[in-house]
């Protein structure tokens, strides 16, 4: 049997698709940041005086100190017994699969290469905002001391989401460590503006969503989170004041998912079984799913109040005739897009 000669012509007149080139980091158009020389910082220097007297009261070893090549802050590498260095009380729970898995692959390079970043606590105790899961598994492992980078910038202790390399946070995660952390300084700075600790909290929905989660742990709330992001805003109010109106808009969200899951039980006793049922339910009673969040615009189409108003009133009419699989098939091509 003759085979078939695939000629070269065939392939005539076709433009190559060109392969798209990987993203580059440009570099910065300047230099920024300290000279070499500019970095250290004597151990009897004044700027770290208050923390290496601290390290040394709590049975510790200051190593050295510098100052952080970026931003010019003092800083000190120190060695600190175990017990003198706790988590932030508002960081999310601890995982102890995670600090096992932690501790096992620590133990296997013989090494513990990642000192934990240390501020003062409230409670004058050394606090870490960022190393809940290293300091879990280095007291599996046993270990006296644990090294550490020590700032004098108690500041450091809210800046968590930034901060955080060890474990991804999820949703739940990030909320409640956020509305921990709101809660913190709102009784350290009771007259303090929510809106001053955007950069803090990130994200306005995160604290409605954290009270939420105080209420509810296993609250679904991937589903509301595009509506969230679309209608919740910082507050000027103080702290205090704002929490208290968040507590209302919370309770007001569990009720409407109350109502949303109700909905899906009726759906699913009429035979429809996609997973996508409380994506699609939710979709279909939120008033602002069609607004489109544009690039600098930070101003709500609707304030969040208004908008939970509507979205009750929309789950109470809920049309259970309207829905069909074609409906739900569409749903489901767009969290796969999304994912």
């Amino acid at each position: 049997m003759a085979t078939r000669k695939i000629s070269s012509r065939s392939t005539r007149g076709r433009k190559s698709t060109p392969k798209r080139a990987r993203g580059k980091l440009a570099p910065g158009a300047s230099a920024r940041g300290l000279d070499a020389a500019d970095v250290t910082i004597a151990m009897d220097s004044a700027e770290i005086a208050d923390v290496v007297g601290l390290i040394r009261s709590v049975g510790g070893a200051p190593i050295g100190g510098y100052r952080d090549p970026l931003g010019g802050r003092p800083l000190v590498l120190a060695s600190l017994p175990l017990s003198a260095v706790q988590p932030t009380p508002f960081q999310r729970d601890l995982s102890p699969t995670h600090a096992k898995r932690l501790a096992i692959k620590i133990d296997e390079t013989a090494a513990f290469l990642d000192p934990l970043i240390v501020v003062r606590g409230e409670d004058g105790r050394l606090w870490t905002p960022n190393g809940r899961h290293r300091l879990a598994a280095a007291k599996v492992l046993g270990l006296k001391q644990i090294t550490a980078l020590i700032s004098p910038d108690e500041t450091l202790a809210y800046r968590i989401l930034a901060l955080n390399t060890e474990k991804a946070h999820n949703l739940r995660d990030r909320s409640l460590e956020v509305i921990r952390m709101a809660r913190s300084l709102a009784k350290r700075h009771p007259a303090s503006k929510e809106v001053d600790y955007g950069r803090e909290f990130e994200s306005a929905e995160l604290l409605t969503l954290g009270i939420v989660y105080e209420q509810s742990s296993r609250f679904a709330g991937g589903a509301y989170s595009s509506f969230l992001k679309k209608t919740d805003r910082f507050s000027e109010r103080s702290l205090a004041a704002s929490l208290r109106e968040r507590e209302g808009f919370a309770s007001r969200l569990l009720e409407i998912e109350a109502q949303t899951k109700r909905i899906i039980q009726t759906l699913q006793k009429r035979g429809f079984k996609s997973p996508y049922l409380r994506n699609y339910v939710v979709a279909r009673i939120n008033p602002v799913r069609f607004h489109k969040l544009k690039k600098g615009d930070n101003k709500p189409p609707m304030p969040l109040a208004q908008a939970l108003t509507r979205m009750a009133a929309a789950a109470k009419k809920f049309n259970l005739e309207s829905v069909s699989n074609a409906d739900l098939a569409w749903v489901a091509v767009g969290a796969g897009a999304q994912e």
